[in-house]
């Protein structure tokens, strides 16, 4: 099963905006693939500002989100793995949310060998079974009619 996370996190982004909010985002910048300014970093966090006026390029996807902005006046590339996305939320009010420790479902493969379960037809009489015994058993009625034989189900209102 995929992750929850790049999809709030679009989901969020573009309802931030559409409320004319500024999107920052909280970044672990201790996780691996994290490309941010080190000079930033505090206490293995970094706070950013996803405002489409801050960046350029932006990109979200389900791996990670990325884009280009200017740090003390130089430009660099920007790049967040998803599992490094610690919070978006605006910067205004703090509303937003917080991602906690999401557990990696793995996916479970199929066993070789192995055929999938599929329904099949039942014969309504057992082998050595007497047709004729049967018949009148499992067609009669509560009222000891014999519906129709042939054709298709219908509803017989009783009152």
């Amino acid at each position: 099963m995929q992750s929850s996370r790049p999809y709030l996190a679009r989901a969020l982004y573009q309802w931030l905006l559409d409320n004319e909010l500024t999107p920052y985002i909280v970044v672990d910048a201790e996780q691996p693939g994290v490309e941010v300014p080190r000079q930033f970093v505090q206490n293995g966090q970094i706070v950013l500002n996803m405002a489409p006026t801050a960046v350029r390029d932006l990109f979200m996807e389900n791996e990670a989100l990325g884009f280009s902005a200017r740090f003390g006046g130089q430009p660099m590339r920007i790049m967040v793995p998803i599992s490094a996305l610690v919070a978006i939320y605006a910067r205004e009010n703090g509303v937003g949310m917080v991602f906690g420790h999401e557990p990696v479902m793995p996916m479970a493969p199929e066993p070789a060998g192995v055929e999938e379960p599929a329904l099949s037809g039942v014969d309504a009489e057992e082998p050595g079974d007497d047709p004729e015994a049967g018949k009148s058993r499992s067609k009669e009625g509560a009222d000891g009619e014999t519906p129709p034989r042939k054709g298709r189900p219908s509803l017989r209102v009783i009152k």
